[in-house]
């Protein structure tokens, strides 16, 4: 994947160095202060209360969905619940079986291990983990050739929370020996106004709803994408207004960043214009949208098309990509007959005020 051009965009989801910064700012640390994900806080809540009352462990937890939606805050947050000691890791930065054992015995008794990105353990480390996992032992080979020994430690009983964006590259044997699965969805916009306005507070940023409202609305439902419009647009006002950030300071300064009331950014409207104009509507393959804009075909696939595709603005079919009559009327451009023929007019998952199924002009 091209992670240049998903870095640049600030609509992306991937996590960037000036988020990493305020993180700690921004984290709520108990789970009555986290906004959103009503269902999975409900279920959280129980599992923890229910260790606490046993006074054991609890169970390994994984989290699972798009990046930005607060695997790791949800993580630090279970910690803070359960009073223990949190260690933060990548499954790319355990290269080798003997990092994960220096991690491992170092644990005490109760402690939390969050590895971020855990579909990404190689092979010989997830082989380490099983008995971890499982039995709480660490088996360590001794020596190599016939003079090899197998040594197995004790491990205090501990948790790992695991977190993945790609859970169908979660291998099985590891998938089956989490206890609780948690999927984080997309916030919906009432959510996304609260973050704003915590954010906002913590930042200490005079802001009215209005202004929040559209913030929100142009996040894409991701709070690490609303936290991070949220700075811009204080930017925004502390140069171009008079520091405070009211519904029509939002809309400029989204607008001069060239994000949309759908949250499309350039490069989302790039590609629809492409299908659209260059190649008829579709269908067309990732490679040659990726040739005529002069990107990356995994760039699209993994950091365009998924937001296309959850709006009703794009069609994946056997032979390509085809644009949905919502991307015409988003751009505003005439609607074609053939594109009209045999196709319902199927309802966009997210609706804004601006770009309804009536094909409202959308300002940008």
């Amino acid at each position: 994947m091209n992670d240049k051009a998903s870095s640049n965009r600030h609509i992306s989801p991937a996590k960037k160095r000036e988020d990493g910064r305020l993180d700690g700012l921004m984290r709520p640390q108990q789970l009555a202060e986290f906004t959103g994900q009503e269902r999975l806080k409900a279920n959280l809540a129980i599992l923890i209360e229910a260790a606490k009352g046993r006074q054991e462990p609890l169970d390994h937890i994984l989290f699972h969905g798009p990046p930005g939606l607060g695997k790791t805050t949800l993580a630090h947050v279970v910690a803070n619940e359960m009073n223990v000691n949190i260690r933060i890791t990548a499954g790319p930065a355990i290269e080798r079986a003997g990092d994960l054992a220096a991690i491992l015995t170092n644990m005490r008794a109760g402690d939390i291990l969050f590895i971020d990105e855990v579909h990404r353990l190689g092979r010989a480390v997830e082989e380490i983990l099983y008995p971890a996992m499982e039995d709480f032992v660490l088996d360590i080979v001794v020596g190599k050739g016939p003079g090899a020994k197998n040594v197995r430690l004790k491990l205090p009983k501990f948790t790992i929370i695991g977190a993945t964006t790609r859970l169908a590259l979660l291998t099985a044997p590891l998938r089956a020996r989490f206890g609780a699965l948690y999927r984080m969805d997309f916030y919906e916009q009432d959510a996304i106004e609260t973050i704003v306005m915590r954010g906002a507070s913590i930042l200490q940023v005079p802001i009215e709803p209005t202004g929040a409202t559209e913030i929100a609305r142009r996040s894409r439902g991701t709070p690490r994408v609303a936290l991070r419009l949220l700075r811009r647009v204080r930017d925004f006002v502390e140069v171009r207004a008079q520091g405070e950030i009211t519904g029509e300071t939002a809309v400029a300064a989204l607008n001069l960043l060239e994000i949309d009331q759908l949250g499309l950014d350039d490069l989302d409207r790039r590609v629809l214009r492409a299908i659209i104009e260059k190649f008829g509507g579709g269908p067309v393959g990732l490679d040659t949208i990726g040739a005529s804009i002069s990107e990356e075909s995994d760039t699209i696939m993994d950091v365009v098309e998924p937001y296309l595709l959850q709006l009703g603005f794009l069609e994946r079919t056997a032979r390509g990509r085809m644009a949905t009559p919502h991307a015409y009327r988003h751009l505003n451009l005439p609607l074609p007959q053939h594109v009209l023929v045999g196709k319902p007019n199927q309802p966009s998952l997210f609706n804004a005020s601006g770009s309804d199924a009536e094909g409202d002009e959308v300002e940008e």
